[in-house]
């Protein structure tokens, strides 16, 4: 068993870190325009008001993608560049916009696939009822979702509704380090409760719309590990894998909460709000895949030890300390795992038990929507980039998906992060995760200027063997650099 002939191999970016044009054309406020605006909530206060210019360069990256060969490209809509108030009056400028950037997808022959929501909210929703918090969004977001179904249905088939839901509701209503910045884990759990029937709403319209299309969310899904054989450490993983995992996987595949999850909640003080036609809505809207973002795996203990991890000094840190979970289980070091330039777990096999243990719980097929390397790139005066612990992280990522295959799990595709170097959240420009070398840093938009990366070539030519090519290529680096001395001149 390998990967089948028409297996999705494709990358993956967001509105808000490539598009810039934040102001232009009649788009409006999303939360990160208004949140990246404020000093210290971003990395030397880095913003997306820029980005990349995707907004006027995607002619460019799309040509890139067709000459790496890609064969699907995921890429998030911005709500306010097509509703700049979140609701009511259409922005045509930016439904085109969309429109241009799906035909030039398929004209260079990459399935297009479209992320509703990556976490960029009109600001307009926040400021009139506090966005997630309300109810009210579940009908607003119902209707842009439509929006978009009749606009880009015919053309798109393969749909993401919510991405990272449990990665927007928790570091901005747990961590207080993404918009709306707070710390409340009732108020998390409610946040979270009113995505999910926005979620279940969203793909219950879907079946009406694109009846041809398959639709699901996409999962930050880190599997937990227990610290040690101990059953403190064993019981604290499985506490922490019901409520770090299954709070939302099990909603989105089975339309339910866990009992399990529902009295660990209960232990801490905590209720899911559940109202009358919560259950039917839920049970209603019931996705074709489980779509994975996939970084690392999670290790837990029973007992809190003391550790000496230090992050980087460009990664904006939360400053809450204590949360009421702390009590069913704590973080703890894994002894056996290599970290990244940002102390976040490498862990190839990882994907492979994340995949069998979806398909063991749910039987549904998977949709790798995200896996990457988020590193310090170097550009050297040649105009080539040796980003080989790129093409490592990733190539052992791909030969566990193999593995997964062989095992049994049905996997629909691969998008790497990212397909160009882009806006980091948190840590502005100096995280990088794309096969493109953008030229820019915090302090300089400099001309923009891509540049292929050594990986560039090996992903080409994974694509090309249908995954068959995961070594090291042979004669890469001369070819990578005669292609770009012959770009420069």
């Amino acid at each position: 068993m390998s990967f089948q002939k028409d297996f999705l191999w494709g990358s993956a970016s967001a509105a808000y870190q490539i598009e810039g044009a934040s102001n232009i054309d009649g788009k409006g406020d999303s939360i990160w325009d208004t949140y990246s605006a404020i000093p210290g909530n971003t990395f030397k206060d880095t913003t997306g008001e820029v980005a990349i210019d995707f907004y006027h360069k995607y002619e460019e990256d799309i040509e890139l993608m067709k000459e790496m060969g890609l064969k699907a490209y995921r890429f998030s809509v911005a709500w306010s560049r097509i509703l700049p108030g979140g609701k009511g009056e259409v922005n045509h400028e930016g439904v085109e916009f969309y429109h241009k950037v799906i035909d030039k997808l398929l004209e260079c022959g990459i399935e297009p696939i479209l992320t509703v929501y990556h976490w960029d909210l009109p600001q307009a929703l926040q400021d009139e009822y506090g966005g997630w918090e309300s109810r009210q969004i579940i009908e607003d977001f119902e209707n842009y979702c439509i929006l978009l179904y009749k606009e880009y249905g015919k053309k798109v088939k393969h749909w993401v509704t919510l991405n990272e839901q449990n990665i927007f509701t928790t570091l901005g209503y747990l961590y207080a380090l993404h918009p709306p910045k707070k710390s409340n884990y009732q108020l998390f759990i409610d946040v979270n409760h009113i995505a999910n029937l926005a979620n279940a709403k969203a793909i219950a319209a879907f079946r009406k719309y694109v009846p041809e299309g398959l639709v699901g969310p996409s999962f930050a899904y880190g599997p937990a590990y227990a610290k040690s054989c101990n059953p403190v450490d064993v019981i604290a993983m499985e506490n922490a894998q019901e409520l770090n995992n299954f709070l939302w996987m099990d909603v989105y595949a089975r339309g339910e909460y866990s009992t399990l999850a529902i009295n660990l909640l209960k232990q801490i003080g905590v209720t899911i709000p559940m109202e009358e036609g919560d259950t039917e809505i839920l049970k209603g809207g019931l996705p074709d895949f489980m779509g994975v973002n996939y970084y690392s795996t999670a290790t837990y203990q029973g007992e809190a030890l003391a550790t000496d991890d230090q992050q980087q000094g460009n990664t904006v840190q939360s400053t809450v300390k204590d949360l009421p979970t702390d009590k069913l289980f704590e973080n703890a070091k894994n002894e056996f795992v290599k970290l990244t330039d940002w102390n976040w777990v490498i862990d190839s096999e990882g994907l492979r038990v994340a995949l069998r243990r979806i398909t063991s719980r749910y039987n549904l097929p998977v949709f790798i929507t995200e896996n990457g390397l988020g590193a310090y790139d170097t550009l050297n005066e040649d105009g080539t980039i040796d980003d080989q612990y790129r093409i490592d992280y990733l190539r052992e990522h791909v030969r566990e998906i193999e593995r997964s295959i062989e095992d049994g799990c049905e996997v629909l595709g691969y998008c790497t992060w990212s397909m160009q170097d882009l806006f980091s959240w948190l840590n502005g420009y100096s995280k990088r995760y794309g096969f493109i070398y953008v030229d820019r840093d915090e302090e300089s938009e400099r001309e923009l200027k891509r540049y292929k990366k050594k990986s560039f070539h090996w992903y080409k030519s994974v694509i090309e063997s249908n995954g068959r090519e995961t070594g090291d290529l042979e004669g890469v680096n001369s070819v990578h650099r005669a292609e770009e001395e012959k770009k420069i001149g």
